[in-house]
């Protein structure tokens, strides 16, 4: 005799295999329900951190992960791209001096930056870095969703940035060193443009692929040592995308000096060109996936029909 599981049966069936083959970017799995200025973020809060080190000088920059074998941060970061041999990127870290239980440490395989890249000043300030083995997905270790070209950050929005980085100008995290957070608004290229030529002696062009974040008053900031680290912004549907990448300011959290992010919508061909198999958030990736489930769905039940005859 033989048994037709029930449609229900058959779509969650599918939709599981569906779901086991890709992590969902975006998502903390355990948070569904320094930074200048910051909190100590929670355990399994921000699973896509990265923490880069440099042999001998020890944690340099952070990053973030965006594959299983991929791994955004600022070029900065990495002065010799082919200088892949001195690196290590831990997966899955939350504090510096203390042990982590859910992390993996990874070599590197290859850094690729943006032809003509020469520093943070001049835009640019982008790295994608290849791991030499991939992580394994947990509840402590997921992909940040990359924004298309057309996703919007507007003035205002509130995002987060994250890391390790000094509390103040040459003051490091003290302690075990927990990974920080601070949020901080969004800040029109404009308005940015107009802060950083305040003083005529230290003035700043604001580039088309820059996008900046912070107070006009100071006081919340990416420092050094989080260079390369993520700006997360949560989008409505609550997934979090990431907005920038920590590039430069002057000095940390000073008046009239927000941080100055690498703007990731000016690098979604970038990214697509050298991780072709990427899958980046906006609408019209939105608009395909749920094409396609319809397709799934129409097919599925055509198969139930076909199975019950």
């Amino acid at each position: 005799m033989l048994v037709i599981p029930r449609f229900s049966a058959v779509f969650w069936f599918v939709t599981g295999i569906l779901a086991s083959n890709a992590q969902e970017c975006g998502r903390p799995p355990l948070m569904q329900d320094r930074i200048v200025g910051g909190l100590d973020s929670l355990l399994g809060e921000w699973p896509w951190q990265v923490d880069v080190q440099k042999h001998p000088d020890g944690h340099i920059c952070g990053g973030s992960l965006i594959t299983e074998n991929w791994v955004l941060s600022a070029a900065h970061c990495f002065p010799n791209p082919s200088d892949v041999s001195s690196y290590t990127l831990y997966v899955g870290r939350y504090q510096q001096n203390s042990f982590n239980p859910y992390e993996s440490s990874h070599k590197v395989k290859q850094i690729v930056v943006p032809y003509g890249y020469t520093d943070p000043y001049n835009g640019k300030d982008v790295a994608l870095v290849e791991l030499a083995s991939p992580v394994t997905w947990s509840d402590y270790v997921s992909p940040v969703c990359l924004p298309t070209s057309d996703t919007l950050f507007p003035s205002g929005m509130m995002c987060t940035v994250t890391g390790w980085g000094n509390i103040r100008d040459n003051i490091p995290l003290p302690g075990v060193g927990t990974l920080q957070k601070v949020q901080v608004p969004i800040i029109s290229q404009s308005s940015c443009q107009e802060m950083y030529q305040t003083d005529p002696k230290e003035q700043v062009d604001i580039l088309y692929d820059m996008i900046c974040a912070g107070y006009q008053e100071g006081g919340k900031d990416s420092c050094q040592g989080d260079s390369g680290g993520p700006l997360v912004c949560q989008m409505v549907n609550g997934s979090w995308v990431q907005a920038g990448v920590v590039s430069f300011g002057t000095g940390c959290a000073n008046a009239n000096r927000p941080g100055v992010y690498t703007k990731l919508t000016s690098y979604s061909d970038f990214i697509r060109s050298t991780i072709p198999e990427i899958q980046l958030y906006g609408h019209a990736n939105q608009n395909k996936c749920a094409g396609a489930l319809v397709v799934l769905f129409s097919c599925v039940i055509a198969l139930v029909m076909v199975l019950q005859k």
